[in-house]
């Protein structure tokens, strides 16, 4: 399936999906496998490791001749150079969160970026519009990580932020495969993002005790965290995230060791940020697998529809 609209124009790729920008886990590996599978890998740098990240944004040349992108995650990363790095990297998207969409925008388009700036609700993209994003991803509370302490469902959220903006939108929370890739389109998405199904993807350098929770997680098994407080996470329930749900304090100081969750497979280590979805996701698989089940999937899904429901 060829794709051709707002979002494979502006990322140059064959196909209109984003990896999310996981902390530690959106670098190399799992960012080329992404973008050589046709869609946009990005490489994190909430890890706040800019030396580090800066060496995965090298080797993501040796690893793939495709496009790809970094995110700036704003509350996360301290450096007021931080625009600055991103664009000396040479890399043309960039995806702006957890901050104003004003701090870096104008710095990042006048040094010929595009931007999306991810949204949790309809005042926020409009803001974002109003400084001059190139698009937006609109992220329901439904996905994993970090979040507003108002959540809002992507089946409100998508539509209603559509209703109102015209640039390109790329739909986050809940996306794991063709079926919720159109649910997505047909609310006004032009673009996807998958992020727990990325988690646990056999190029997804997390360790296997994590990537083996997720599969084994019901729809039920995540905890929405920190509601009085911001950011308010999303995350696998276990004992430490369960024993947190109802804290009255700002959990964030509680998150504990995430090396040692990610890469050690202690998952009472940290708080081990997930997504609902995972309740839909039965088995590791290649990234390549993936993207390309997600696409087949989406224009079948589209087909079966208008031969059940419509005539003539």
């Amino acid at each position: 399936m060829q794709f051709d609209n707002r979002v494979t124009a502006v990322t140059g790729t064959r196909y209109p999906i984003i990896q999310a920008p996981m902390g530690w886990i959106a670098r190399s590996a799992l960012a080329s496998a992404v973008s050589n599978a046709g869609a946009l890998g990005i490489i994190e740098t909430s890890s706040g490791e800019l030396d580090a990240v800066k060496a995965e944004i090298e080797k993501m040349a040796d690893l793939t001749d495709q496009p790809f992108g970094v995110n700036i995650a704003q509350a996360f990363v301290r450096d007021p150079g931080i625009a600055q790095f991103v664009i000396d990297q040479g890399v043309r998207f960039v995806t702006t969160s957890a901050g104003s969409p004003t701090k870096y925008t104008e710095t990042l388009k006048a040094a010929g970026l595009t931007v999306f700036h991810v949204v949790p609700t309809l005042k926020g993209a409009m803001k974002a519009v109003e400084a001059g994003v190139d698009g937006l991803i609109v992220e329901g509370g439904e996905g994993g990580g970090f979040k507003n302490p108002d959540p809002v469902a992507s089946n409100v959220l998508l539509p209603l932020v559509r209703s109102k903006v015209d640039v390109p939108i790329v739909a986050a929370g809940g996306i794991v495969d063709g079926s919720s890739m159109a649910a997505a389109f047909a609310l006004g998405a032009e673009g996807v993002q998958l992020g727990t199904r990325m988690v646990s993807a056999a190029e997804s350098p997390v360790n296997d005790a994590w990537k083996q929770a997720i599969v084994d997680a019901a729809e039920t098994d995540t905890v929405f965290l920190n509601q009085r407080h911001s950011p308010a996470l999303r995350a696998l329930k276990t004992e430490r995230s369960s024993g947190l749900q109802f804290a009255e304090h700002n959990v964030f100081g509680d998150f504990g060791d995430p090396q040692a969750l990610y890469f050690g497979g202690d998952m009472n280590a940290a708080i081990a940020l997930t997504g609902q979805v995972a309740g839909r996701i039965d088995a590791v698989e290649p990234v390549a697998e993936i993207i390309e089940r997600c696409v087949s999937e989406f224009g079948d899904v589209l087909d079966a529809l208008a031969d059940r429901y419509l005539r003539g």
